[in-house]
């Protein structure tokens, strides 16, 4: 079975991704995790890093070992990363079932947790993130 690689903040993003990005190739990318990751079915190891990523391997500001899209953005992905990992007390580099993952997240982040950990970040005013953490909260209620 493939282990996936995800960005702590990647782990958040997936649940409202609804087909921005940086680029078409990025946005293939993300759209096949995502569908693997929303479907009940298939579970799979998931390592979790502060670091670039499957998705990353698809973004145009890949600079090979780093985030590249301007000065400081490597600083600000991986602040985002660190933040997603210690909301949900993951550890960098460790290798956790999806499905564990997924039930943790809606378990113990909400909405509005995504102010502070996701701050700065220039997908947050979409409302998209938000919502999906809305929706993964309300399918985990039932």
């Amino acid at each position: 079975m493939t282990v996936r690689t995800l960005r702590g903040h990647h782990l958040l993003c997936v649940h409202g991704f609804q087909g921005m990005g940086y680029s078409p190739g990025f946005v293939k990318k993300m759209e096949t995790i995502v569908e693997d990751i929303r479907d009940p079915e298939k579970d799979f190891p998931i390592r979790v890093v502060v670091d670039l990523d499957d998705a990353c391997m698809a973004c145009p500001h890949n600079g090979g070992s780093f985030c590249a899209a301007s000065a400081g953005s490597d600083a600000h992905v991986k602040g985002l990363d660190e933040r997603a990992i210690a909301h949900l007390k993951l550890e960098d580099g460790k290798l956790y079932r999806k499905s564990k993952l997924v039930e943790w997240t809606a378990r113990t982040l909400g909405p509005e947790d995504l102010d502070q950990i996701c701050k700065g970040c220039s997908w947050l005013s979409y409302g998209v993130c938000k919502a999906g953490i809305r929706k993964l909260n309300e399918e985990w209620r039932r």
